[in-house]
């Protein structure tokens, strides 16, 4: 046991991000609580609270009720004044917001974009719109502190840059943060899409798992990691990224973005159905279309969805097999086909262990359109509670 930690307790949060959580959350009203919830030392506690109040993410609102000894003096995360911006880019769309610094939504709203624009266009627009977001949502007196962005791309995190991102030209190897630092003196964290949606879901819908994997199916495919409560990146910040994983059962092997044929993007993404289905004929322009015509019953779209299921379903179970997550989640537009979700259900059933499915729970994801930039603002929450 180190000095830090407080005897019989085992350590959950060991840093100001954490405990900024705890209060957010009401988990924690007091240093009392953070102590008990941390198993931290109270000594430890006070000085990571004091610094918290120092950069104006805590505020002591008064004594709470006694246990016996001194009334604690009780806590709170200020959310009248400081404001967070979010972006969530995708392929046609972007949403963006403004949250709180309890990582609350307090107001957002969808734009179309075309990211063929390229990246000075498109994030020059979309910080605009986020200025502009803040300025009417929060008054004059309104303070940002930071803003979260996420790239339907491979982001290396630790740099912000994007790193060969499909069905994104002129946006290999630009430098989000370094854009952004010119145009903003707040910090600026970028993160991919999918690990956004992850970190979203995680902490607004499904905080006491610790181990879970949430996939983004909409016109690209992608994945969040949660491992022991936390998202993971791995070593370059490419952890969770199945897009190029190959569908052994694909059959002709579509020729993929990346140069390699049979990838899960090429075969199951809705870019891959909005071309399968253009090759039959049938006048489908995005991935809503192709939604309206699985919605109608038509043959072509559902078998098209089925099979797009069963190879996503075929990726995920080598992910489940491995990984044994508690929960496997699904988001994006193609997660409102229930075609594509049962047969993506059957195939982790049928070839994953009965240890690794006993208890798995595969669902949809329920926190809706923000959970993107909800995940943004936790990135932001995280940087300016410890900065770097």
């Amino acid at each position: 046991m180190t000095d830090d930690e407080a005897p019989g307790v085992a350590v959950q949060g060991t840093n100001a991000g954490e405990m900024l959580r705890l209060v957010a959350t009401g988990a924690a009203a007091s240093r009392a609580d953070l102590a008990r919830l941390s198993g931290l030392s109270p000594s430890t506690v006070s000085q990571r609270v004091e610094t918290l109040i120092g950069r104006g993410l805590l505020r002591e609102v008064g004594a709470g009720k006694s246990r016996g000894g001194r009334r604690p003096r009780q806590l709170e995360v200020p959310v009248d004044g400081v404001v967070i911006g979010a972006v969530d880019l995708g392929a046609h769309h972007a949403r963006i917001g403004t949250l709180d610094l309890a990582g609350r939504v307090v107001e957002s709203r969808s734009l179309e974009v075309r990211v063929e624009d390229g990246p000075e266009s498109v994030l020059g627009t979309l910080l605009t719109e986020v200025t502009e977001l803040m300025r009417g949502a929060s008054g004059p007196g309104a303070v940002l502190r930071g803003i979260g962005v996420g790239i339907p791309g491979p982001v290396q995190h630790s740099t912000g840059r994007i790193v060969s991102p499909s069905r994104m030209p002129g946006w290999n190897g630009f430098d989000v943060v370094s854009f952004f630092a010119g145009r903003t003196d707040v910090p600026v964290v970028v993160d991919n899409d999918a690990n956004l949606m992850a970190l979203g879901e995680h902490r607004w819908k499904h905080p006491e798992l610790d181990h879970a994997v949430y996939v983004k199916a909409g016109t690209g495919i992608g994945a969040g990691v949660i491992s022991a409560g936390r998202l993971h990146r791995g070593g370059q910040g490419s952890a969770g990224d199945i897009s190029h994983c190959q569908v052994f059962t694909a059959d002709p092997a579509p020729l993929c973005s990346c140069g390699n044929t049979g990838c899960l993007e090429a075969v199951a993404s809705g870019a891959a159905l909005v071309s399968a289905l253009r090759e039959r004929g049938l006048p489908v322009q995005s991935l809503p279309d192709v939604m309206r015509l699985i919605d109608d019953g038509d043959r072509h779209a559902t078998a098209l969805a089925r099979n797009a299921g069963r190879s996503i379903g075929e990726i995920l179970a080598v992910v489940v097999n491995f990984f044994n997550p508690q929960a496997v989640a699904i988001g994006g537009l193609l997660a409102d086909c229930e075609p594509l979700l049962a047969s993506m259900r059957s195939v982790l059933y049928e070839r994953c262990l009965p240890l690794a499915t006993q208890t798995l729970l595969i669902e949809r994801l329920s926190t809706g359109a923000d959970v993107g930039i909800l995940g943004a603002g936790q990135l932001v929450i995280d940087r300016v509670a410890d900065p770097l």
